[in-house]
C-alpha cells in the first residue's frame, strides 16, 4: 500500500468513526426517541409518544377465533383489522398461570432467568411460601397490607422495556401499570415503573410504599365519590340475543346445581350487609365491572399523568391487565355462556376506551400490544360431554400417597417436604443419611407418580441440571419454567385436560398444552406495523424485543425473544 493510499485509508477510517460518534450520540441525546426524516429515502416513523400494553388475564386465543364475527368495530375487531394479529402465539414456558405469564410480556425472558415461577412457590430455605411479589418492607398506602400481600418487584430477577426506556431517557419517561390484581400491574411495571392495584376490602386502587409515599391529587379525585359503588345492586346478564349463545356448553354442565359454581345469570352484585363491603367489591371480579372501573382508572392516569404528552418528549408506558375474564373462565369455562358474554362486553369496553387514547393522546402517536397471561382447559364436564379423556387431580392426596411409597420403600418418613404444584420438594438431608442417593429417591418418586392416571410426564431435578431432557416440545416448555434455585425436585405434568384442583367445579390452566399457552398477540400502530393475519410461529417473549427494536432502546436482561420484523414497515 503506497503512504497516498494509507492517508486516505486512514481519513476514511476517521470520517466512519466520527459518523458513528454523531450517530451514537444523536440517538443518546433523543432518546425522546425521535427519528429524523432522511433528507433522501422514505421517511422514518418517529417514535410512539405511548406504548399501551393490554393483557387480558385468562384469555385462550380460540375464544378471540369463535366469537370474533360478534365483535364491535373499535375493540378487538379494530385491533385485528388494523394491527398485525398472530393466531399461533404462545406464552412459551410450560407454568402457564398469570404472574408467569406477566413477566413474559415486558421482560421477553422465560422463567428460568426472571425468577417467578408461579402465582407463589415454596422457598427450601425457609420452608415457608413465597408469594410473587411480596415484599414486607413496603405496604399498601392507605390500606391494610397483609404479610402475603403484592407490594414489590423485589422477586423479578431481570429488567422490562420500561425499565430500559426509563434507563435510556434518563428517567424521563413515565411508566404505569394498573390491574385488578397486584402481580398483574406489578410484573408489568419492572423495578422503576409504578403500579396501582385493585383493593379487595375496600374496591379503590392503592399502589405500596416501594413506589412512593403518598398517592398523586388525580388518584385521590378519582376516588373521591366512591365509583367502585356505582355497581351496587346491579345484575350481570347476556349482552346479545339468546340466539347469539346458541353452541356454547350447557349451564347444566359448567354450573351445575349442586356444585360451588352453581350460580347462574342473572349475577347480582350485592352484599348480605345491603351496603358496599369486602364481600360486594370481591364478588364485582366476576364479570365485566372491574374491568370497567380498570380502564377508568386508566383514563384517569392518563389525564393526571400526562401519558403520551410528556413534556419532556419522550415515549411512555402504560400497562393495563383486565383481571375479570381469569374469574369468569376459572367458574364456568372458556365454553360457557358466562365466558362468551363476557368477552363481548370486554370488547365493548375496550372500544370505547381506546377511542379515548384516540382522543387523548392519538392512536397513530399510540402503539397498542395486546396479549394474554395464558388460555384455559374446558371445564371437564364438558370436555366428558364430548369424549375427552378429563378431571380433576387432588395434588395433596396424591403428594400424601407418595410420602407412604417412599415410606415403605426406603424406611425413611417424609422425604417429601412439600407439595407445590407442579412440584414435588424432596428431604434430601434425610434421604442421604439414610444412604439413598438423589437419583434413587427421584426417580423412584417419578415411577410412583407416572402410576396415577391423570399424569402424563416427570422431570427430575437431574434430568434438568444434566440436561437430560427428551427432544419434544412439553420437554422445552417445562425445561424453561424452571429455575435452579427456586423450583421443584420432581415436576408433574399431568395429561391433556386435566389439571390439579380439589374443588368440584370450574377449571383451571397452568399446563404446556396449547389450550393452556396459545394467547391472542396483536400490535397495532399505523406509522410502524404493517396490518395482516401473521400465521408465522411467534411467542410473547417477542413482545419485548420488538418493542425495544422500535424504540432504539437496550433490550431487557433477560430477553431471548426474537424482533417481529415481518410486522415493521
Amino acid at each position: 500500500m503506497t503512504l497516498k493510499s494509507i492517508s486516505q485509508h486512514r481519513h476514511s477510517t476517521l470520517r466512519r468513526a466520527l459518523l458513528s460518534s454523531l450517530v451514537a450520540i444523536t440517538l443518546s441525546s433523543t432518546c425522546q426517541i425521535t427519528f429524523a426524516a432522511n433528507e433522501h429515502g422514505p421517511k422514518i416513523a418517529k417514535a410512539p409518544k405511548l406504548i399501551l400494553v393490554l393483557v387480558v388475564d385468562g384469555l385462550p386465543n380460540e375464544q378471540v377465533q369463535r366469537y370474533r364475527h360478534q365483535f364491535g368495530e373499535g375493540g378487538f375487531k379494530r385491533l385485528m383489522e388494523q394491527g398485525a394479529w398472530y393466531g399461533n402465539a404462545h406464552q412459551a414456558h410450560g407454568v402457564t398461570v398469570t404472574a408467569v405469564g406477566h413477566s413474559a410480556v415486558l421482560t421477553g425472558a422465560y422463567p428460568y432467568q426472571h425468577g417467578i415461577i408461579g402465582n407463589s412457590w415454596f422457598d427450601p430455605n425457609t420452608s415457608s411460601s413465597v408469594y410473587c411479589t411480596e415484599d414486607t418492607q413496603h405496604t399498601y398506602i392507605g390500606t391494610e397490607t397483609k404479610a402475603s400481600d403484592g407490594t414489590s418487584p423485589a422477586n423479578l430477577k431481570v429488567s422490562t422495556v420500561g425499565d430500559e426506556l426509563r434507563y435510556a431517557t434518563g428517567n424521563q419517561s413515565k411508566v404505569l401499570t394498573v390491574s385488578g390484581k397486584d402481580r398483574g400491574a406489578i410484573l408489568l411495571a419492572g423495578k422503576t415503573g409504578t403500579a396501582y392495584m385493585l383493593m379487595k376490602k375496600t374496591g379503590g386502587f392503592a399502589s405500596s410504599t416501594y413506589y412512593m409515599n403518598q398517592h398523586p391529587a388525580w388518584h385521590t379525585t378519582f376516588h373521591a365519590n366512591k365509583p367502585q359503588d356505582r355497581f351496587y345492586g346491579k345484575q350481570w346478564t347476556t349482552m346479545l340475543p339468546e340466539a347469539a349463545y346458541h353452541g356454547d356448553a350447557h349451564d347444566d354442565l359448567v354450573a351445575p346445581a349442586n356444585s360451588s359454581s352453581s350460580k347462574r345469570f342473572p349475577y347480582t352484585y350485592d352484599s348480605a350487609s345491603g351496603k358496599p363491603d369486602a364481600e360486594y367489591y370481591e364478588k364485582l371480579f366476576t364479570g365485566p365491572y372491574v374491568d370497567e372501573l380498570t380502564l377508568d382508572f386508566a383514563r384517569a392516569a392518563i389525564d393526571g399523568e400526562q401519558l403520551g404528552n410528556n413534556p419532556a418528549g419522550v415515549t411512555d408506558v402504560l400497562g393495563v391487565s383486565l383481571s375479570s375474564h381469569d374469574y369468569v373462565n376459572h367458574t364456568w369455562g372458556p365454553e360457557s355462556k358466562m365466558s362468551h358474554d363476557h368477552l363481548q362486553r370486554l370488547d365493548r369496553l375496550l372500544a370505547k376506551f381506546l377511542s379515548d387514547v384516540d382522543k387523548k393522546v392519538g392512536l397513530d402517536n399510540t402503539l397498542v400490544v395486546l396479549t394474554a397471561d395464558h388460555g384455559f382447559a374446558n371445564v371437564p364436564e364438558f370436555s366428558k360431554s364430548i369424549k375427552r379423556d378429563a378431571n380433576r387431580l387432588d395434588g395433596s392426596k396424591i403428594s400424601s400417597a407418595l410420602n407412604q411409597h417412599l415410606t415403605e420403600k426406603f424406611g425413611v418418613e417424609k422425604l417429601v417436604r412439600k407439595w407445590s404444584a407442579p412440584y414435588v420438594f424432596f428431604d434430601y438431608s434425610k434421604a442421604e443419611a439414610k444412604g439413598i442417593s438423589r437419583a434413587d429417591l427421584e426417580n423412584t418418586a417419578a415411577r410412583f407418580m407416572m402410576s396415577y392416571n391423570g399424569i402424563a410426564a416427570t422431570y427430575t431435578r437431574t434430568q434438568f441440571e444434566n440436561g437430560q431432557l427428551p427432544n419434544d416440545r412439553i420437554s422445552r416448555l417445562m425445561q424453561r419454567a424452571w429455575h435452579k434455585q427456586l423450583s421443584g425436585d420432581l415436576t408433574v405434568v399431568v395429561k391433556p385436560y386435566w389439571y390439579f384442583g380439589s374443588t368440584n367445579s370450574g377449571t383451571s390452566h397452568g399446563t404446556p398444552y396449547t389450550y393452556d399457552t396459545n394467547v391472542p398477540l396483536i400490535i397495532m400502530g399505523k406509522p410502524w406495523i404493517k396490518a395482516g393475519a401473521y400465521g408465522q410461529y411467534a411467542e410473547v417473549m417477542d413482545i419485548a424485543p420488538t418493542l425495544s427494536h422500535l424504540l432504539r432502546i437496550r433490550l431487557p436482561s433477560g430477553s431471548e425473544g426474537r424482533v417481529l420484523t415481518e410486522t415493521l414497515k
